[in-house]
């Protein structure tokens, strides 16, 4: 019997290893995994009896509008990465009479893109694409030239937006749309597009739609099996989906989308195309993706930092966009970035505070217009000082 030499083993030992770090590099191809959280500096006068102050603030607020505005939806808002407040308020179906909690997942609307951003940012990364790229590099039969993902990634691809174009041109409303369909579409009728590329920012849900398509080419999976396999099971985001006809038919607490009438709102042909939109999610799940996002788990944070910079050539009342946030200053003198969202019966909005590591997180089913009344709630997490009130004024009086 012939024995294997040394040698012989010694080589089988390091072609396994090596094979199974190649196995593990390719599990982890679009994370950093990284969990060191960058950290914030607790001041001496947020104390555990403070926490409860605000926390009681918080509750009386969110009361009255309630009571007041007809708030209906759920809260979570955060101080030093620690929850100071967390609620359910009303019903998550006005006809079925099933009341809201914090385990009911909402559709996010236009919170979705910071997903599609930071999906986009992860293969960036990778170094599998380049926001200087043209959209033809992914979809090559695509027929509007000089558009690169950075332009569709700050809304100044100044193309037209499907939501229009599609009720025109879309033959029969009860056949979903997809995002394929969508860039088919334009393909075919060539939409004349609102203005010439980087020439000015025009809010576009058509360019994160296709985002969404060009991390399908690039990946090589569904943009939303992205998504799950990506971001949410990593981040353990357990009630986190994206929309599909299958979701009437999903067990589990979501709300209903209602018209301000409380009257319920269905979907159509438009809610199957994804990256604008349609995700659902819970507060305790978007609090799990604020936290990551103090973490290199997805991105590097000089990429993420790139998300969080502006990029318009023209800014109104100070507010800047970056990829998938808005970014505004808030009464503390501080720089929030945020989002807010409005589809079918839903109406969310999203605010984090990177310096002290704060957010604001708001889901609702009955888009009555409550939401337009949230400058108080910012006024009470981030009281302006009388330095903050006096260059605010200053800044107002130098436009």
């Amino acid at each position: 019997m012939t024995f294997p030499s040394v040698k012989f083993i010694l080589f089988l030992t390091i072609l396994v290893g090596l094979l199974s770090s190649c196995q593990k590099a390719e599990d982890k191809s679009y994370r950093w995994d990284d969990d060191t959280k960058e950290e914030t500096v607790v001041p001496a006068w947020f104390t555990q009896d403070s926490a409860q102050k605000l926390t009681r603030h918080l509750d009386s607020v969110f009361t009255k509008y309630k009571m007041k505005r007809g708030f209906n939806g759920t809260v979570l808002v955060t101080k030093y990465d620690q929850v100071v407040y967390k609620k359910a308020f009303g019903l998550a179906d006005f006809y079925k009479r099933d009341s809201n909690t914090v385990e009911t997942a909402f559709q996010l609307a236009s919170v979705s893109k910071q997903f599609t951003a930071v999906a986009i940012m992860m293969l960036k990364d990778q170094g599998k694409l380049q926001y200087e790229d043209s959209v033809q590099q992914y979809i090559p039969e695509f027929p509007y030239h000089g558009i690169t993902i950075r332009q569709l990634l700050t809304h100044q691809s100044g193309l037209s937006n499907y939501t229009y174009f599609a009720d025109k041109l879309w033959p029969d409303r009860k056949q979903n749309l997809t995002n394929q369909d969508v860039v088919n579409l334009m393909v075919t009728h060539q939409p004349k597009p609102y203005y010439k590329p980087n020439t000015r920012f025009d809010y576009s849900n058509t360019g994160y739609s296709l985002l969404a398509t060009i991390v399908e080419k690039v990946s090589g999976v569904p943009f939303a099996t992205f998504l799950r396999k990506q971001i949410f099971e990593p981040l353990e985001m357990k009630h986190t989906f994206t929309y599909s006809p299958d979701v009437a038919t999903l067990t589990g607490k979501i709300a209903t989308g209602h018209t301000r009438n409380r009257q319920k709102r269905t979907t159509d042909y438009l809610d199957t195309v994804l990256g604008d939109k349609g995700i659902f999610s819970t507060v305790d799940d978007l609090y799990k993706w604020d936290q990551a996002l103090y973490t290199q788990k997805l991105v590097k944070r000089e990429t993420l930092q790139e998300a969080f910079t502006g990029s318009r050539p023209s800014k109104k009342n100070e507010e800047d966009y970056g990829f998938g946030w808005r970014i505004k200053p808030l009464p503390n003198g501080d720089t929030a970035v945020y989002h807010g969202g409005l589809w079918h019966g839903f109406s969310t909005y999203f605010l984090r505070n990177p310096k002290d590591h704060s957010a604001l997180i708001v889901l609702s089913n009955l888009p009555n217009g409550s939401l337009n009344y949230l400058e108080e709630i910012r006024q009470v997490l981030y009281p302006a000082s009388d330095s903050a009130a006096k260059s605010s004024k200053q800044r107002i009086a130098r436009r």
